[in-house]
Order: structure tokens, then sequence, then C-alpha cells
């Protein structure tokens, strides 16, 4: 995701994505349930039976009528997912 001349990828931290695109226009946060789980070699390794809480907060920036607005989605504080929406709106600060 661009956001001017700087670019937002998969994996940078809500921190860095709100010093490079500012504040977004909506937030919605949930969890998510998942087993524990770790990566090793470009896998996935499952262990135990039980489950953990995963916060997820998803963050819409509207950058104007003229331009795509975009879904970020971070799972555990780490950008998961960028989705481009429709077109944005004008904002009346009034």
């Amino acid at each position: 995701m661009r956001c001017g001349t700087r670019i937002v990828r998969n994996g940078d931290t809500q921190t860095a994505v709100r010093d490079l695109c500012g504040e977004p226009s909506d937030v919605q946060t949930r969890s998510i349930l998942r087993r524990p789980s770790f990566e090793r070699n470009g896998r996935i390794f499952f262990y135990g039976d039980s489950v953990v809480e995963i916060p997820i907060e998803v963050w819409t920036y509207n950058f104007g009528p003229y331009k795509l607005m975009r879904r970020v989605r971070f799972i555990d504080g780490l950008v998961d997912e960028i989705e481009t929406l429709g077109y944005g709106y004008r904002a009346d600060n009034q």
C-alpha cells in the first residue's frame, strides 16, 4: 500500500503504518482463537491442544474521493493483509 511516496508492507507494525499513513478513518477490533504454532523453513507447525486468543484490528484509510480506500488487517500487531476498496469520500469536518 502506498501512502504518498512511502510503502506499507505485510509484516509492518501498527506504529510504522501510523507513522507512514497517519490516523485511519475507522478502526475495528476483535479477536480469534488459534492453536499455538511456530514457523520453520516456511512450514507452520501446531502444538498443544489449547487455543490462544489473538487480537485483530482492521484499519480503514480514506484518502479522499479521487483515490481508492484501503483496509489493513493487523494480526497480533503486524500487517497481515491489505485490501483495496472503492473510491473514498470527502470527509466533512463539521
